[in-house]
């Protein structure tokens, strides 16, 4: 198995003027592959500490993905210090500047001087294309490791890292086969009650041994907590079929948690429930302010199927446009008013709706926190849920959304 070191150069990293997405995002690319990543590391833009770090590192770890410093200003001296590391000169790469030359040619810019430095290559070092900006990457051989060379500029990083580094790096591991991963979502569920319930998987694995899918729990915040399975196996077809096994066997034990696999967001989720049944839907938000509505028309094919939201925060345009009675506007007895309200006014097989006190005071004698959501469906009927929401303003309008959402996910998943 590889071990890997990540390396993020950039003085404005220790300064705290940028936040290193980089590092974060190659953690979770090589653990998703099946990747050891060790141990990572910031740097200033200096060539004697970078060298240093990198002669570290390269003590501990068979690769180094270092990200940033192949800019063409005086402070991007990543190569340099690679090139030191390696005992080895840099050398002007023809091909790598044709590609340079090609990139400016196209935007109708002259390439300047600076700009040729991107072209400076340790000897014995490899060039990785850039696709997508000016500074080439470069894969640094060093006795039987390895030292990987990225732009720092994310969107030019991780397309070079997904098409250049992540093959070599399976070529080097040795390993027959594919690794896979699939990422199980989960809502209504914290970490700790969440290990508890698949434990037992987590048992059976182990007792395995080597080679037995892995599980690893990422908590997401907004976006729940996850559970991503890792597989080896000798083929794709064999991956998908194991990692269909371990999902059944989450399944199992972890139900309607479980929400959505990989990209499957709630929105996406919802969406596909609803097309299912035919059912398109409208919403009347108080607290959450749009938030709902937002989520939903953020899933492709929204259009098919959400008729569209209100937002009556006041208490006045609540009874004037949906059509509610007087009374308390945070209640269960309102937010059901709400959605049948908005399901009549869109003309919706379904509303939904949500009120509550998001703060920073309470309101009609309810804390801050409390909240409600409401469900109307054509033939009359109507259902509500209460959350108990903590934290601040915007924290309780969008774990309101998310909870909101949820229930209406369940709800549909039971049948309704």
């Amino acid at each position: 198995m590889v071990r890997v070191e990540i390396v993020a150069v950039g003085t404005e990293l220790l300064l705290g003027q940028i936040v290193d997405t980089n590092s974060t995002w190659i953690a979770d690319r090589l653990a998703a592959t099946g990747v050891d990543c060790t141990y990572q590391t910031r740097v200033g833009d200096n060539v004697a500490r970078i060298a240093e770090v990198l002669r570290v590192a390269l003590g501990r770890a068979d690769a180094v993905v270092v990200c940033g410093g192949l800019g063409p200003t005086q402070d991007d001296v990543t190569r340099e210090a690679i090139a030191e590391v390696m005992a080895v000169d840099l050398r002007r790469d023809p091909r790598a500047l044709a590609l340079l030359g090609q990139v400016f040619q196209a935007r109708h810019r002259e390439m300047s001087l600076s700009n040729r430095r991107q072209a400076d290559v340790p000897v014995g070092a490899e060039v990785i294309e850039q696709r997508l900006g000016t500074a080439p990457g470069l894969v640094c051989p060093v006795g039987s490791q390895v030292v990987y060379a990225l732009p720092g500029v994310p969107v030019e990083m991780r397309e070079m890292f997904e098409r250049a580094v992540l093959p070599d790096l399976r070529t080097r591991s040795g390993e027959p086969g594919v690794i896979s991963s699939r990422v199980l979502r989960t809502w209504g569920i914290g970490e700790a009650a969440l290990a508890e319930l698949v434990a037992p998987r987590l048992a059976v694995l182990d007792a395995a041994g080597e080679g037995a899918p892995t599980i690893a729990f990422l908590a997401r915040g907004l976006e729940g907590v996850q559970l991503r399975v890792t597989v080896k196996a000798a083929s794709v077809e064999a991956a998908r079929g194991a990692l269909d096994l371990e999902e059944a066997a989450l399944r199992e034990l972890v139900g309607t948690n479980i929400f959505g696999v990989d990209g499957e967001t709630m929105a996406i989720r919802l969406g596909a429930l609803l097309t299912a049944r035919n059912f398109t839907l409208a919403v009347a938000e108080s607290y959450t302010g749009g938030l709902v509505a937002s989520s939903l028309v953020s899933a492709p094919g929204a259009s098919g199927w959400f008729r569209g939201g209100v937002v009556p925060y006041a208490a006045d345009v609540k009874r004037d446009v949906l059509g509610l009675p007087a009374g308390p506007v945070v209640s269960p007895v309102a937010v059901a008013g709400m959605a049948d309200g908005v399901r009549k006014l869109l003309g919706a097989d379904i509303g939904l709706a949500t009120t509550g006190v998001a703060g920073p005071t309470s309101q009609e004698g309810l804390p801050v926190g409390t909240a409600f959501a409401g469900l109307a469906f054509a033939g009359g009927q109507t259902e509500t849920a209460s959350f108990e929401i903590f934290g601040d303003r915007q924290r309780v309008r969008e774990l309101g959304t998310m909870n909101t959402l949820d229930w209406l996910r369940r709800r549909l998943e039971a049948g309704g």
